[in-house]
């Protein structure tokens, strides 16, 4: 387990999120495979799920929502001391995707930058240190990014589910819009989700991925959090959750106590699938979207292998001068879809390579 006090004014600066306009229906990828499309719909919860264009990756994602944090901020890229892109589907195996998104933001070349991976939430790690380097006064401001275009083997459950996205958060220490109050983690060697190098599909554990991986961590690490806190799920406006799908992060809601109307604004996955390190962060930035000053949010993610980051966050009065219109609200890319067959679908997931 991991605890961290924090003791100075650190937390959110800005945010933005980005998600491809294509969608694949799961009774479209049930068609194809014979199998019960609203059954799985039902089971796993998800209407529809984002799939990245074949010119779209996580450096591309991670840009275009580092781009809306900054359209909503006044923060000089050249202030940002850090980027760090979490992802468990970079493009390249040895060639950081933060050096090209720092670049392409126009930070300065004065910074460190690090591509970070543990499965579902190597976005909240590069979150945590990124409030430690900021809070450190080390430097100014620091960018974490959490991004995505997950894969499913074709036939395999996971293809219902595996999407793409991207939140960035730029962290700081003046002009917050909500404050970090406290982070805690919890981590254990549970394997249920694994990829080897050079394997394109990932393998989950099937009966691991549940109980002994989501709900323990997901449960410990929500319920320590609040422990440290002195709260209780009514003390908070919103709570959001990692999800692997629909069904997941409402179950464990309401294990832990929380009502509909506190975890349905972040619930994003039914609509776009599982953005995988993007995923708690994106329905992050929806009830950012929505919240005001006072708002407390609880925000748990969970990565296989497995491991838990928790937040406990205040909106500050700064949201209420900061520019939400000023970059497309997560309601906004969500609506802004057009679907796809599986055949077009396989041609843009690569599962289909076209003969030179």
């Amino acid at each position: 387990m991991m605890m961290g006090s924090v003791d100075r004014n650190v937390g959110i600066v800005s945010y933005g999120a980005y998600v491809p306009r294509f969608r694949i229906l799961p009774e479209e990828i049930a068609r194809i495979w014979g199998e019960d499309g609203e059954a799985v719909k039902k089971g796993l919860m998800i209407f529809s799920k984002s799939v990245p264009y074949p010119d779209e990756d996580v450096i591309t994602i991670s840009v275009e929502a580092a781009r809306n944090a900054l359209a909503r901020s006044s923060v000089d890229p050249e202030e940002i001391g850090a980027v760090y892109v979490g992802s468990e589907s970079h493009p390249y195996a040895v060639k950081p995707s933060g050096t090209i998104v720092a670049e392409a933001i126009g930070t300065s070349h004065f910074i460190t930058v690090a591509d970070y991976e543990f499965a579902c939430k190597a976005g909240t790690a590069a979150m945590q240190t990124s409030m430690g380097l900021v809070s450190s006064g080390m430097m100014k401001y620091s960018l974490a990014i959490g991004s995505d275009t997950s894969q499913g083997a074709p036939g395999d459950a996971l293809e219902y589910s595996a999407s793409a996205g991207g939140a960035a958060y730029i962290i700081g220490t003046d002009k917050l819009i909500a404050r970090i109050n406290r982070t805690f983690s919890f981590t254990s060697d549970t394997p249920d989700f694994w990829r080897r190098e050079g394997q394109q599909y990932p393998s989950h554990g099937g009966r691991f991925t549940g109980e002994p991986a989501y709900f323990r961590h997901v449960g410990t690490c929500a319920k320590e959090l609040m422990k440290l806190m002195g709260t209780v799920p009514s003390d908070y406006d919103y709570a959001v959750f990692h999800q692997p799908n629909g069904k997941f992060p409402s179950r464990a809601a309401q294990m832990l106590g929380f009502k509909k109307e506190q975890y349905e604004t972040g619930l994003m996955t039914p609509y776009i699938g599982n953005t995988y390190s993007a995923s708690m962060m994106i329905g992050l930035a929806a009830i950012l979207d929505e919240a005001e000053a006072g708002d407390r949010i609880l925000g748990v993610a969970f990565g296989s292998g497995a491991g838990s980051d928790g937040f406990d966050i205040t909106v500050t009065e700064g949201i209420d001068g900061f520019d939400k219109k000023a970059a497309p609200t997560v309601k906004e890319l969500v609506a802004k879809s057009e679907k796809l067959d599986y055949g077009t679908y396989a041609k843009f997931k690569g599962k289909i390579i076209m003969k030179e």
